[in-house]
């Protein structure tokens, strides 16, 4: 999947969260065009016309705009009427329908890389509960485009003509460790199958042929070894991955004895040598 059509992906599957979360009637909202000071609408749900589909928000201009420029949540009651923004799609917003619009940044180190818009086709303020979720539904999209960087620049260590060593190959460890743990967090199956699958270049990067004893293994136990590897105790490991520090141990118990293995140490040298952990 391109990388842009699987950003859309993540703004669809915003959209569709936040609408649920609060019934709104519409909602809409697409990314900064990259090099350009505009973001176009790509994505829709709950639409009745296409009017507002891949229209160009120029940064400044109209509500998105406005967050744009402002790299913050912006509302308006009545849309056409509101003197707290331009008017320049204004026919757009019309032609569907819309009157009261909320629009949040997607805002990724410091840099807005998208707009989400909710709204409602009559004139009345969206509260505190909107807003939140609103927010909520931004952060997801921002988690992943983090996420999707992460992932491609540690792919990009890994084509090197010479696999890192020392202290690159450390950063490389720690790296898998911290991907494998937001991977469980993730709630997009999409991404989450994306990020694994950079996990498993980076962990085939150091031993490119598998063992047979790495097949046995499961998610959760390898989860599990890459956090001992990176120095987590068993309370730590909890944490990070959401479980209880009694099924942390169950799921070492288990890898150290597919691995046959003796100690915490041993279990995390043995999945290294059998290309799960890099």
């Amino acid at each position: 999947m391109a990388a842009d059509a699987a950003e859309a992906v993540q703004v669809r599957g915003a959209l569709v969260r936040l609408r649920r979360a609060t019934g709104l009637p519409v909602a809409f909202g697409g990314l900064v065009e990259n090099g350009r000071r505009q973001m176009r609408i790509s994505e829709l749900n709950g639409n009745a016309t296409t009017a507002l589909s891949s229209l160009a928000v120029v940064s400044g201009n109209g509500l998105g705009g406005k967050v744009v420029a402002l790299s913050r949540p912006c509302a308006v009651t009545d849309y056409s009427a509101s003197r707290q923004i331009s008017h320049e799609y204004d026919v757009a917003v019309a032609t569907e329908g819309l009157k009261s619009v909320l629009a949040v940044p997607v805002v990724v180190r410091r840099r807005v890389r998208g707009v989400l818009y909710g709204a409602l086709r009559t004139a009345q303020p969206l509260g505190d509960r909107v807003l939140n979720a609103a927010v909520a539904a931004a952060r997801d999209v921002e988690q992943s485009l983090v996420a999707r960087e992460e992932a491609r620049a540690l792919l990009g260590a890994v084509r090197e003509p010479e696999a890192p060593a020392g202290a690159a190959w450390e950063r490389v460890r720690d790296a898998h460790g911290a991907l494998r743990s937001l991977a469980q967090r993730v709630e997009d199956p999409v991404l989450r199958t994306e990020l694994l699958a950079v996990c498993g270049r980076l962990a085939g990067a150091g031993a490119p042929v598998r063992s047979a004893r790495a097949a046995h293994l499961a998610p959760r136990e390898v989860d599990v070894l890459s956090c001992v590897a990176g120095g987590s105790t068993n309370a730590a490991t909890a944490e990070l991955l959401g479980l209880r520090p009694e099924t942390v141990k169950a799921y070492l118990r288990s890898a150290m004895r597919k691995l046959g293995a003796h100690t915490r140490w041993e279990a995390v040298v043995a999945a290294r040598r059998a290309g799960v952990l890099p």
